[in-house]
């Protein structure tokens, strides 16, 4: 225990947050260079490839190999864990916090500061508390029959198995609402969630943003999409081999995108139901965050940079109080 607490005195983790549209990646891209920063991601959707307009995806043209691994540079900063799964197949949590530590340790080891940014919060769970997920083996059968169902449909299906994992879960979220009921079913009920929490110091800045703000940039932002050929998006996911109906797992405006191509919905009604989708999400995310009181919330860079320089103020006493400890 004591040669983990020592080899953990150097190492700390900035995550970033905050709903969808709110700014997350130009910030802290600006916060990354101005404390000797690199990104690793923690968004569900930009891991895969061929997604880059439907998930506000960092853009550039530049790599680096960094011990044997392509990786995006994005103004000057190392992005890790873009571009990393196939979107025919599921990229697993398990898969993403094994990836993602072994970014934040090969960060670490260069003596810089790994910042975490995204929106998806079991993907930061999974790596600030060392989120455990049950081994419960997948049952295809069942998968494939809720895989018709609507997330509506998933959830009240799970609130009936387990009312206590429903008040937890993320009710758009069709991958764990099948996950969740599939763990039901084989094991009676969604066992509690284990951690297994970082052993360094972790700061969690959360980019708060007003509903009518928020609400107002993500419709913007859809119309911006729209232009960037969004639709033609979807239908190179399809030259890829990757299925309408894989395509609507990934939720939201990929979904009824799907379902527009297909001829199941008018274009106008693609637009009003992709918005609404998107603004539900974003409300979700800001519950899901509200309830953690660990995260900092800012309103902008400055603020930013303030927490930032606090927490790498306590940090280097913490450090120098340990030293002194293990050399009196």
């Amino acid at each position: 225990m004591g040669i983990k607490r020592e080899n953990s005195l150097n190492k700390k983790l900035i995550v970033i947050l905050g709903p969808t549209a709110s700014g997350k990646t130009e910030l802290a891209i600006k916060l990354a260079k101005k404390f000797n920063g690199e990104i690793v991601n923690a968004d569900s959707r930009q891991v895969y490839k061929g997604m880059d307009i439907g998930t506000a995806k960092p853009l550039s043209r530049e790599f680096a190999r960094i011990d044997h691994e392509y990786v995006r540079i994005i103004d000057g900063i190392p992005h890790y864990l873009l571009d990393v799964a196939s979107p025919k197949r599921r990229f697993t949590l398990a898969q993403y916090r094994k990836s993602a530590l072994k970014a934040i340790d090969k960060i670490q080891k260069k003596g810089k500061i790994p910042f975490l940014v995204g929106g998806t919060w079991f993907y930061i769970r999974a790596i600030v508390d060392g989120l455990v997920i049950p081994k419960v083996p997948p049952d295809w059968k069942l998968r494939k029959r809720l895989e018709k169902k609507y997330p509506e449909e998933l959830y009240k299906i799970l609130k009936k198995l387990d009312p206590k994992r429903a008040k937890t879960i993320e009710k758009e979220n069709k991958r764990r609402l099948i996950r969740a009921i599939e763990i039901c079913k084989k094991i009676g009920k969604v066992p509690p969630l284990k951690f297994n929490p970082l052993p360094y110091p972790v700061l969690m800045i959360g980019i708060k943003r007003t509903e009518k703000e928020l609400m107002g940039k993500i419709r913007k932002r859809f119309f911006e999409w729209l232009k960037k050929r969004l639709i033609f998006e979807v239908i190179k996911l399809r030259k890829m081999g990757v299925s309408f109906k894989r395509i609507e797992e990934f939720g939201m405006h990929y979904r009824e995108i799907a379902r527009y191509l297909q001829g199941k919905i008018s274009e106008k009604e693609m637009i009003e139901n992709s918005i609404k989708e998107i603004q539900n999400y974003a409300k979700n995310q800001i519950r899901w965050f509200k309830k953690d009181k660990r995260i900092v919330w800012i309103k902008n860079q400055k603020e930013g940079e303030g927490v930032i320089k606090k927490f790498l103020k306590k940090f280097s006493k913490e450090k120098g109080r340990l030293s002194a400890l293990k050399f009196s």
